[in-house]
């Protein structure tokens, strides 16, 4: 505890404030915070750029108040509202261990590397900051030694790769791949060379004195301000694994920034999936530790292809599906699935892990590895056994049938999970009460409550601000919607999409983002876009998947300039958040329909269903919100500076012919209106012309 920190554990309660908090404290918290944000003030030291934004000092006074009582709070802050600092300078002055949680591991690498180390040098404080993320971003030393041995590389590139990997490691200190220059996210090698919840050997590896992820959790447990990541969060609340159970108990502060993914990551952990790829990947270790460590003690080739064989004749049994699509699973079987077959070929898996973990008990004592081995094919097998079984109440369950099966069963929330396990209602944990919640991101709904955000994620009760964004919507941008272009579902519509693409797009040398809804448009409308300006020196056309995300949008971000022509960047999925490309590379965002949820998808369907049973309207309860905050997502992507010039383009006519779509207009920011194509060619031109 430092001399600027405003509070420190031990001292007397007064009423209202949060256990070793007095109102003189709280007050003071609340002066220092203020003073931060005006004129003159440390912010200004810690960031070049900053300027005084009430809405930014607003929030952050919020955020002290909540610090000080305990309790939730959620907070929408607008694009360019400066929620970062919002957060982090009443977290960094209350003198209180902090849990910084964001949407994605980038995020996480900026706060860590640049905006917490500028901000506590500003604010004159030595604080200890740590970064911890999941297994899967850090070298596994006893991993990277049994890839060298392995002589089932799948081709040259991955030999190459895995010796750099080799010299990298010699010099890391902290493991975290993401620090090892021109590592391709997608490599073959990464698996090979980073450990599982199954596959780590824990205190028995030989490697474990070195283990980098071992060290990341002692930084941890040692620092005052951690930064982590959504997937991690839920997966320790799942399965308490990743060493957050013994952190979190000793934090008052927690942060979860980019909050509006919490309740789509927090179900993916909260129920139980097992896939045929784990038990492949398994069988696979199995047979690579069986023949090195015990050959001839054990018949290591029957008993893996006796687990193959199972998992491929499971994977047979539900027959041909579309690529990546989900199968509904309402009865004992997946839909379109002979029950009894299913159900059969499900035993069969089970029996052949059992057989499995027979055989490694038999070999135990030879290496750690067996051990380890023997505890997954143990909860592989009681995996897949739940899964003969009814589905639990509030549940849903699906398969997600690519070229493996995996065998999911979800809750349609987190609510139950945010009240029980982290706001503990009712729990006679006194430090679990009055801890500090904040929750923000630029999109948590359409209406005052922020519903489509709080009541998911079980935060009804929470305190709930809206910040408005302080850019000039209206003379920064525009918004046009095509009304000649045909309806979304006529075969005709993605071809009509690329066209305007393609026209915009050359009217003013690039600068042109086109964001689609399915995998399907975005192959075709790339496909055109190729097509049509192969060769040229004046376009060129980025499409999500032929390179890395990262090196996608660096490309989009240099735009046109010493010899490089400008840049149609034709994306999907992940693109429509997180991707910020400030001044001139991007002003134009077309999307290409309005982004309700798949209908048939089946959590989809059952949160529908439980509306019903409500005597709600899925249509207006659900499927209109999702559609507003992903389209307010989406163009968020246009306006990013004071100084951003752009147009936001919907090639979807009902945003203006149905009733709802006025709806979905107002959660846009306000925009200043293009009624027809002139319009439209008009804004071009002052773009083109002033870019």
């Amino acid at each position: 505890m430092t001399e600027s920190a405003v509070a420190s554990p031990g001292r007397h309660e007064d009423a209202g404030a949060a256990p070793g908090w007095t109102a003189a404290d709280a007050q003071r918290l609340e002066d220092l915070t203020r003073e931060a944000f005006v004129p003159g003030g440390v912010l200004s030291r810690a960031a070049e750029a900053f300027r005084p934004r009430g809405g930014q000092t607003e929030m952050a006074m919020a955020v002290a108040r909540t610090i000080a009582d305990g309790g939730a709070l959620v907070v929408e802050a607008g694009t360019g509202v400066g929620k970062t600092f919002s957060y982090l300078v009443p977290a960094l002055l209350s003198g209180e261990r902090v849990l910084l949680s964001t949407a994605t591991k980038t995020l996480q690498d900026q706060l860590f590397a640049r905006d917490l180390p500028r901000l506590a040098e500003a604010l004159g404080l030595p604080v200890r900051m740590a970064l911890l993320k999941g297994r899967a971003s850090y070298l596994c030393l006893h991993r990277l030694e049994l890839a060298r041995q392995d002589a089932t590389l799948p081709d040259r590139t991955a030999v190459r790769t895995l010796a750099k990997v080799e010299e990298w490691a010699q010099a890391t200190r902290s493991g975290d791949l993401a620090e090892m220059p021109g590592l391709d996210e997608r490599s073959a090698v990464i698996p090979l060379v980073t450990s599982t919840r199954e596959n780590c050997l824990g205190s028995q590896c030989p490697k474990f004195r070195n283990c980098h992820v071992n060290a990341a959790r002692r930084e941890a447990l040692a620092a005052d301000v951690v930064v982590i990541n959504h997937h991690l969060f839920f997966a320790d609340l799942a399965v308490r694994e990743s060493g957050m159970a013994e952190l979190l108990p000793s934090v008052r502060v927690v942060v979860f920034d980019e909050a509006h993914q919490l309740n789509e990551t927090g179900v993916q952990f909260l129920g139980q999936q097992v896939g045929t790829g784990q038990v492949l990947d398994f069988t696979r270790d199995m047979l690579g530790a069986g023949l090195q460590f015990a050959r001839g003690l054990v018949d290591w080739q029957a008993l893996a292809a006796g687990t193959e064989r199972a998992a491929r004749d499971l994977r047979l049994a539900i027959g041909r599906t579309p690529p990546a699509s989900r199968v509904r699973w309402t009865g004992p079987a997946p839909e379109g699935v002979h029950a009894a077959s299913w159900l059969d070929a499900l035993a069969t898996l089970s029996t052949a892990l059992q057989h499995a973990a027979e055989g490694l008990a038999t070999v135990s004592e030879i290496a750690p590895d067996f051990v380890r081995l023997h505890e997954r094919a143990m909860g592989l097998a009681q995996r897949v056994q739940a899964f003969e079984h009814e589905a639990e109440p509030g549940s849903v369950r699906w398969l997600d049938a690519g070229t493996h099966l995996r065998l999911v069963e979800s809750p349609l929330d987190i609510a139950k999970a945010v009240q029980h396990k982290l706001l503990k209602a009712g729990s006679d944990d006194a430090s679990a009460a009055q801890r500090a919640w904040i929750f923000t991101s630029a999109t948590l709904g359409d209406d005052a409550r922020l519903s489509w955000f709080t009541e998911p994620c079980g935060l009804a009760e929470a305190e709930v601000l809206r910040v408005a964004s302080p850019f000039d919507y209206p003379s920064q941008a525009g918004l046009y919607v095509p009304r000649q272009i045909p309806r979304p579902n006529d075969p005709g519509h993605s071809q009509a999409v690329g066209a305007l693409a393609a026209g915009a797009a050359q009217r003013i040398g690039g600068r042109t983002m086109v964001l689609t809804t399915t995998l399907r448009a975005l192959r075709a409308i790339g496909e055109q876009l190729q097509a049509r300006f192969d060769g040229s020196r004046e376009i060129e056309v980025l499409v999500q998947g032929q390179w890395p995300k990262r090196r996608l949008i660096e490309r989009f971000r240099e735009g046109e300039g010493e010899g490089r022509p400008g840049c149609i960047l034709v994306a999907s999925a992940s693109f429509w958040e997180g991707v910020d490309v400030p001044g001139e590379a991007l002003q134009l965002v077309i999307i290409d329909k309005l982004p309700f949820p798949p209908p048939g998808d089946p959590l989809v369907e059952a949160r529908g269903l439980r509306l019903e049973s409500q005597g709600r309207s899925p249509f207006n309860d659900y499927f209109v919100p999702e559609a507003a905050v992903a389209l307010k997502q989406g163009a968020g992507r246009l306006i990013r500076r004071e100084t951003d010039q752009g147009l936001l383009v919907v090639c979807d006519t009902r945003l203006v012919q149905m009733g709802y779509g006025k709806r979905l207009v107002n959660a846009l920011p306000p925009m200043r209106r293009l009624n027809d194509e002139a319009d439209f060619e008009d804004a071009l031109a002052m773009l083109a012309a002033h870019p």
